[in-house]
């Protein structure tokens, strides 16, 4: 222990630099005139408390208890802990699609690339940040999800070490030929390519997308593109299938055979136009 107070417990990365807790940014005194422990902020709590405090209150969605601890952190110099802190809470914490990952990204990078994370704006990307993360809509769902395949791997496991059927299973199950997945088997697989699923069968069955299906503008350049295609001649039946929504009750079956067959029958050869709805007028004569 020197006269300045304990040492920092230093450890190594494996590139053999020197890593520690506490930054020479979070050393000094406390509100109180005090000299720091180690791992505490400024106005004497510990840092992890306050960073745990502040992953709750994002999830409870406590905009003033998240803009406090954010502040807490960023003024003690452990704005590394509280960017680190943020960015996963965005995905551990957040509902799939919420924007604020973007926002808590770019008040990083203004912070700490274009001013000091400890400086008023810094503080204020670090407040900006929490109250974003704090406004936007709370979910586990990743976490969950994670949780629970995990926990389905494990019982699969073991229930084959048993030679028995594992009581919960993957979403998928088996992915097999003629099963619930069937379209998945597409060419881009080794099971689609001995069945010779080609194009025909991705454009027709896997391309297509839903329960909105494709925009109108969409759909038309779709249908132009496979009603133009030199290798296959599609049916108008397999050209309407392909831009049909897919049943949002039931987004896995496909027919067995679409319209007239495998494309026999009628075709689109010649000269197409598509109208504003994606329907085609065949100009061949």
């Amino acid at each position: 222990m020197s006269d300045d107070g304990p040492e920092r417990q230093a450890t190594f990365r494996t590139d053999g630099s020197l890593e520690t807790d506490t930054t020479p940014e979070a050393t000094g005194e406390n509100d109180f005139g005090e000299r720091k422990a180690e791992n505490e902020t400024d106005g004497g709590y510990s840092r992890y408390a306050v960073s745990s405090l502040l992953q709750k209150a994002v999830r409870r969605s406590d905009e003033e208890i998240a803009a406090w601890a954010a502040w807490e952190l960023a003024r003690s110099g452990y704005a590394w802990n509280l960017w680190d802190r943020l960015n996963l809470y965005v995905v551990e914490d957040l509902r799939a699609g919420s924007e604020v990952a973007l926002l808590v990204e770019r008040y990083e990078e203004l912070a700490t690339e274009r001013w000091e994370p400890d400086e008023w704006r810094g503080r204020l990307c670090a407040i900006h940040a929490a109250l974003a993360a704090a406004r936007a809509r709370s979910a586990r769902e990743a976490a969950n999800a994670d949780a629970y395949f995990s926990a389905v791997a494990e019982e699969r496991a073991e229930a084959r070490e048993r030679g028995e059927e594992p009581d919960h299973d993957f979403p998928a199950g088996d992915l097999e030929a003629g099963g619930e997945f069937d379209v998945a088997l597409d060419g881009h697989t080794g099971e689609g390519a001995k069945r010779d699923r080609g194009t025909r069968f991705f454009k027709t069955r896997g391309a297509r997308v839903g329960p909105e299906g494709e925009d109108e503008t969409s759909a038309r350049w779709q249908r132009l593109a496979m009603a133009l295609d030199d290798d296959v001649a599609y049916s108008a039946a397999e050209l309407d299938h392909a831009v049909a929504p897919v049943d949002p009750d039931d987004p896995w079956t496909e027919p067995e055979e679409i319209g007239g067959g495998n494309g026999e029958g009628e075709s689109t050869d010649g000269d197409v136009d598509a109208g504003s709805d994606g329907s085609l007028t065949d100009f061949s004569g």
